[in-house]
């Protein structure tokens, strides 16, 4: 049974950093690529970022340059390194498991999901 668990989240301040984690369990995690979504009030789900089983990464054009997706296979967990923060990153915040090794920015593309943290920042 494949479970992914999130831990990081909180409130902060505008222009403050956060780290978000995500423990994987009941899967190789070296072999298979992660992502970091994120869902505000009445909003859809929007894709933050990924990381491919050898590193590569991919951000979504909001959080370029501000965040960043480490991985740390021997840990069996992916990171959100989140800085420079603003009000409209405000959401919960999920990761995600993909069936193979490479990134992708389509929440579809993921099977297994996290339960999400909530991220609140104030201005």
């Amino acid at each position: 049974q494949v479970q992914l668990v999130e831990s990081g989240g909180g409130s902060v301040q505008a222009g403050g950093s956060l780290r978000l984690s995500c423990a994987v369990s009941g899967r190789t995690f070296s072999s298979y690529a992660m992502g970091w979504f994120r869902q505000a009030p009445g909003k859809e789900r929007e894709f933050v970022a990924s990381i491919s089983r050898g590193g590569t990464t991919i951000y979504g054009d909001s959080v370029k340059g501000r965040f960043t997706i480490p991985r740390d296979n021997a840990k069996n967990t992916v990171y959100l390194q989140m800085n420079s923060l603003k009000p409209e990153d405000t959401a919960v915040y999920y990761c995600a498991s993909r069936p193979t090794g490479w990134v992708s920015r389509s929440q579809y593309e993921y099977d297994y999901w996290g339960q999400g943290t909530q991220v609140t920042v104030s201005s």
